[in-house]
């Protein structure tokens, strides 16, 4: 009986999260070959099969050089019961589809040389088309005519896909790898300075890392964050190429010390050779070539959508990673204050800044996505393609993109992708750093903070994309990552009863002074011994 009411719970939730479209694939072949095509109809005035076995497929008739507003012209013997291509103009597209079933046609095809749109007409001509209605783009008939030359055959179909795309999954994973990875790095790194590489036990703070120890520099680091975002609104043509150049060469940097960590662990010799008196590693000119030749592939073809978005991932998360080792909070308190300012800076510029935009549309969401984004365009139940190809949009490379793999109508008029931006992964993933490094000062063994924090972001993930499915528009994820992720620290750090240790940490102040572990593990009385 469980198992019963399991099956149907599931199975409603997969029904219910099944989206129709208003785009749709117009499939055409020939004994010898076939070819996909985006078009766009209206599911709720025209259906169309949702499945390619079971859509009916018509011979194509060839008509471009009418727009079919009346029968004149055209003999009806040709055309019935066949598919009609026709141009768009001079008429609406409910009196284009009533002249085809006039002449016995099955299915109309529009072919734009303009915007697609879903088609629509006056409530009272709805009951009067019967036969199937789409807009193709007319670049792509052409296209079809070079390709098969004669004997088209077509079926119109318009898969649903699952609200629940593969894509989050992936999202998902990318992200809970990098802050894990992140966290575990900062710790390893925190380990090694304690242990002091055999240096009599002393540890010193790397000078190549940042340590924010003061809420002032919090406040600073948040303000010209705020700032920042400002200035790419407004002048958003100039500054995305400087952060693009930024992030060539701050990615290169840090995919070349993910790497070079990793080769470490894996002990690969290094090789070295002299140039006058200088010394340089083989390994290191190696990789460094590699991780350059990356970024600069990734500069080169940055807005090729297809195939891109792995280079972009790919050096995001060792962006994230690098991030996350060398920016270190030396206490809860200041991950406290940087958190939550950053969560008040997230819901302002998402939910607050569209009351105040001319085009009602976020600050956050327009630099994450370009002011100029080319593709498919929606506004409710209406979609608008681009009829003709788009001169690329410069787009910052702040966010981690993944397809939406379960779209595949969707892709063919214009890829969509899952988002999540680059902050959503480095500030929760500075407390996951701090908790793995408290756990080193206390030496925990079974690394309690680091990996209830890691459950908490998972959690928060969840959290997060849960509204996002149900409200059908993005979220701020900082406002569910922030709440869980520091509760669920502070509930811990209670609950072992080193609440005022883990609220004080450390602050590397001065960077000659030698530190021991805060407490032993099982030990949960007494203060942080003497720091400098």
């Amino acid at each position: 009986m469980e198992r019963a009411v399991r099956f149907i719970i599931l199975s409603v939730v997969f029904y219910v999260s099944q989206i129709n479209c208003q785009e749709a694939i117009l499939h055409i072949s020939n004994e010898r070959t076939n070819r996909e095509y985006c078009i766009v109809y209206n599911q709720s005035w025209t259906p169309v099969s949702q499945t390619f076995d079971k859509a009916t497929q018509y011979p194509l008739v060839n008509m471009t050089s009418t727009v079919l507003c009346d029968t004149s012209g055209v003999i009806p013997a040709v055309v019935k019961g066949k598919a009609l291509v026709v141009m768009r103009g001079d008429c609406d597209f409910s009196q284009k589809a009533q002249v085809a079933q006039s002449l016995g046609a099955t299915t109309l095809l529009i072919a734009s040389k303009t915007l697609l749109i879903t088609p629509s007409a006056n409530d009272s001509e709805y009951a009067k088309v019967t036969i199937p209605l789409a807009l193709m783009r007319y670049r792509d008939f052409i296209e079809a005519q070079q390709v098969f030359s004669e004997g088209m055959q077509v079926k119109l179909y318009a898969p649903t896909y699952p609200k629940i795309d593969v894509s989050l999954v992936v999202m998902l994973l990318i992200a809970m790898v990098t802050v894990t990875l992140g966290g575990f790095w900062s710790g390893a790194c925190e380990r090694d300075r304690m242990n002091g590489d055999g240096d009599r036990g002393e540890s010193k703070a790397d000078p190549k890392e940042l340590f924010l120890y003061s809420p002032l520099k919090v406040v600073i680091f948040v303000v010209l964050m705020c700032g920042m975002l400002v200035l790419m609104y407004y002048f958003y043509n100039v500054m995305v190429y400087f952060i693009i150049v930024i992030f060539c060469l701050a990615s290169a940097s840090a995919l070349f010390s993910c790497i070079d960590a990793v080769m470490e662990i894996l002990s690969c010799p290094s090789g070295s050779f002299s140039i006058k008196s200088c010394n340089f590693s083989v390994r290191s000119l190696i990789l460094a070539a590699v991780c350059i030749s990356i970024a600069v592939v990734w500069g080169v073809y940055r807005n090729e959508d297809r195939w891109i978005w792995i280079l972009q991932d790919l050096l995001g998360v060792a962006f994230c990673l690098n991030f996350m080792r060398t920016v270190s909070l030396s206490n809860f308190k200041i991950c406290v204050i940087l958190l939550s300012l950053l969560l008040l800076y997230d819901v302002f510029f998402v939910f607050i800044t569209p009351f105040f935009t001319k085009n009602g549309v976020s600050i956050m969401v327009q630099v994450a996505l370009g002011p100029e984004a080319s593709g498919e365009k929606t506004q409710g139940n209406m979609v608008a393609v681009p009829a003709e190809p788009q001169a690329p949009s410069e787009k910052l490379p702040v966010v981690m993109r993944v397809p939406r793999f379960s779209a595949w109508a969707q892709n063919l008029c214009g890829m969509q992708f899952s988002i999540l931006g680059y902050g959503d992964i480095i500030i929760p993933g500075l407390l996951v750093a701090y908790c793995s490094r408290f756990d080193v000062w206390v030496n925990s063994s079974k690394k309690v903070y680091f990996i209830s924090c890691c459950i908490a972001y998972l959690l928060g993930m969840i959290v997060t994309f849960a509204v996002m499915l149900l409200s059908g528009m993005g979220q701020p994820a900082l406002l569910y990552l922030v709440p869980f992720t520091l509760i669920t620290s502070a509930v811990v750090a209670g609950c072992r009863g080193e609440m005022r240790l883990f609220w004080a940490g450390t602050t590397y102040m001065v960077l000659d002074s030698s530190r021991e572990p805060l407490l032993p593990e099982g030990r949960t009385d007494g203060y942080i011994g003497e720091t400098c």
